[in-house]
C-alpha cells in the first residue's frame, strides 16, 4: 500500500528538477491540443518560444510586457510573505494608470523633464492609495481582503471607462475610448534608441534586489513576515500585525501602480488593447467588438 509523507527536507534535485518538467508537460499538452484542433504544432510552439526572443526588436518589445508583471509579482511577493492575500493588484494597476495619466494630462509644451519622475509618483500613490481601502476595510472591519480586493478590481475598471468615455476622451480620436496624446515630455525615457523598451526594466530589477534585501536582510522585513504569519507570536516579540498589514497592502500597491505607468509608456491610455498588426477588425464591427482597437487607427507615434 502506498503512502504518501512529507520529505524532512525539500529535495535538491526536484527543487530545479520540476520546472523543468513542469515545462516538459505543458509543451506535450500544447503539441496534443494543435494537433487536435489541426494546427501546426512545431510553428505554435514558434510563435510562443522562438518569435518574442528571436530579434533585438522582439526582445525589446518582450521588456515592454514583462516589466508591469514583474513589478506586480515583487509587490504581491511582500504580501504573500506576510500571509495578505492581495488579488486585486489588477485594480491597482488600473487606478495607477488614471493617476499616472491625469498627471501627464496637466503637462504641456512648457513642461520639464521633471514631469516624468512626478507621473512615476503619481502612479504609485494612486496604486497605494486604491490598496490602502482594502488595508482600512481589513483593519477596522475586518473584511476579507480577498473579496474586497477582487471587487475593487471592477470598480477600478469601471471607473477607467468612465473617464476615458466620459471627461477624458480625446474629442479628436475618433470616438475610441482614450484620452488625448500626452505631451512628448511626458513619455518614458528609452534605454535604447529606436526601441519602446525602457527604464522600468531597470527599475523592477533595482527593485527585485531592494525587496531581497528588506525581507531577508532587514529587521522591518522580517517583522512584516512574522506579523502576518501568527499575530500572536508578532505581539509578543514587540511586532505589530496592523503594520504588516498596511506595510504589505502600500508595498504592493505602489508596485503594482507604478506598473500601470509602465504598461502604456506612449503617449494615451485607453481602456482596451490594442491587436498585433494584421487583426484590425471591419469598421462596422468597431462598437460591438468588445475587443480590440484596430491597429490602424490606434499606432500613434509613440
Amino acid at each position: 500500500m502506498f503512502k504518501l509523507e512529507p520529505r524532512p527536507q525539500p529535495s535538491k534535485y526536484w527543487t530545479w528538477g520540476s520546472p523543468v518538467l513542469a515545462l516538459a508537460i505543458t509543451v506535450v499538452i500544447g503539441v496534443c491540443l494543435f494537433a487536435l484542433l489541426g494546427k501546426d504544432p512545431v510553428r505554435g510552439l514558434q510563435a510562443f518560444f522562438w518569435e518574442p526572443v528571436k530579434s533585438g526588436y522582439a526582445l525589446a518589445e518582450l521588456t515592454i510586457k514583462a516589466t508591469p508583471l514583474l513589478l506586480i509579482a515583487l509587490g504581491l511577493a511582500v504580501c504573500f510573505r506576510s500571509n495578505v492575500w492581495n488579488i486585486g493588484a489588477e485594480g491597482q494597476f488600473v487606478i495607477g494608470a488614471v493617476a499616472a495619466g491625469g498627471m501627464a494630462l496637466l503637462a504641456d509644451k512648457n513642461s520639464g523633464p521633471w514631469i516624468v519622475p512626478a507621473i512615476l509618483i503619481a502612479g504609485m500613490v494612486g496604486g497605494m492609495l486604491w490598496a490602502g481601502i482594502v488595508a482600512l476595510l481589513r483593519d477596522r472591519f475586518n473584511a476579507n481582503e480577498i473579496l474586497v480586493s477582487l471587487m475593487l478590481v471592477y470598480v477600478a475598471t469601471l471607473f477607467l471607462g468612465y473617464l476615458v468615455y466620459g471627461p477624458w476622451k480625446d474629442p479628436a480620436g475618433y470616438n475610441f475610448p482614450q484620452t488625448k496624446m500626452f505631451e512628448r515630455v511626458t513619455q518614458i525615457p528609452k534605454l535604447v534608441q529606436g526601441f519602446r523598451m525602457n527604464i522600468g526594466v531597470v527599475i523592477a530589477l533595482v527593485g527585485a534586489a531592494l525587496l531581497w534585501v528588506f525581507l531577508f536582510r532587514t529587521r522591518a522585513g522580517f517583522a512584516l513576515q512574522v506579523g502576518g504569519i501568527s499575530p500572536a507570536a508578532a505581539r509578543y516579540a514587540g511586532f505589530s500585525s496592523r503594520r504588516s498589514l498596511w506595510t504589505a497592502l502600500l508595498i504592493s500597491g505602489a508596485a503594482a501602480g507604478l506598473a500601470g505607468r509602465l504598461k502604456w509608456p506612449g503617449r494615451s491610455v485607453s481602456s482596451r488593447p490594442m491587436c498585433p498588426p494584421g487583426t484590425a477588425l471591419p469598421r462596422s464591427s468597431w462598437p460591438l467588438s468588445g475587443g480590440c482597437i484596430p491597429w490602424a487607427w490606434c499606432s500613434r507615434p509613440f
